[in-house]
């Protein structure tokens, strides 16, 4: 029934699609003369989001962990990048990394700064979600492992991340959702991605909607995979709960 209803939603927002863009001139052609340029651009998106997903699951975990620190520097330091990073917008900190910092360290590779930043800047709400899913664990259970004489390795390994995993997971598929979708950002220090390939080919054609339009499709082909995932996680965590 459901799959029912979700099919003639789906009828009926194409068929109200197809009359709005009839009653206009638009240039679609574009979209077949460029489709290398707009390929292109879609695969290197894929590509910068699969090593950003990576390096921001990595420093995500680290910062969590310096920020469970005891050492009181270590804490503060991790706190200080959580609360910068999140507290400001990703693109005055790619402006920020590539013509200041990278500027003085005579780092001259945009690819490389723009998948830095958007990494630090995933690996800041990564790092709180995983501390979420980690305090979800009762104190009580932390308590047991220690009086069994379990070391902190051993009790994270056996204890906390089988029990946090299930709160973590399904904002965690949301956050990488969030990674490719922020990755159209890197555009604007002239990255070749999805976007920047758009941009390219309204300049030379003037036919901007019928270009932008092709970046809704593509987008959305790789975020819904994510989102249907994150959402069957959260289901089963309610129903595991």
């Amino acid at each position: 029934m459901k799959l029912l209803q979700f099919c003639l939603t789906f009828a009926f927002l194409t068929l109200l699609f197809c009359i709005v863009f009839s009653t206009q001139a638009y240039h679609w052609d574009v979209l077949l003369a460029y489709r290398a340029v707009f390929l292109s651009g879609w695969l290197s998106t894929i590509w910068i989001a699969l090593i950003s997903l990576v390096l921001s699951l990595v420093i995500g975990l680290v910062a969590c962990f310096m920020r469970r620190s005891q050492v009181l520097f270590v804490r503060y330091l991790a706190q200080i990048y959580i609360e910068l990073i999140r507290g400001t917008p990703l693109l005055v900190q790619l402006l920020f990394f590539f013509y200041v910092v990278a500027s003085a360290l005579g780092i001259q590779s945009r690819y490389f700064v723009g998948i830095l930043t958007l990494s630090l800047f995933s690996g800041a709400y990564i790092a709180e979600i995983v501390r979420s899913g980690i305090d979800s664990v009762r104190k009580t259970l932390l308590e047991s492992a220690r009086a069994i004489g379990l070391t902190s390795w051993q009790t994270y390994r056996h204890v906390v991340f089988p029990l946090s995993i299930r709160q973590i997971l399904p904002p965690l598929a949301g956050q990488f959702a969030s990674i490719i979708k922020d990755s159209s950002l890197l555009s604007i220090l002239g990255i070749s991605e999805f976007v920047y390939a758009a941009q390219q080919v309204s300049s030379a054609t003037f036919s901007t909607l019928e270009c932008y339009f092709p970046l809704a499709i593509g987008y959305f082909i790789l975020t819904f995979p994510i989102s249907m995932m994150s959402r069957y996680l959260e289901r089963r965590s309610r129903h595991e709960a």
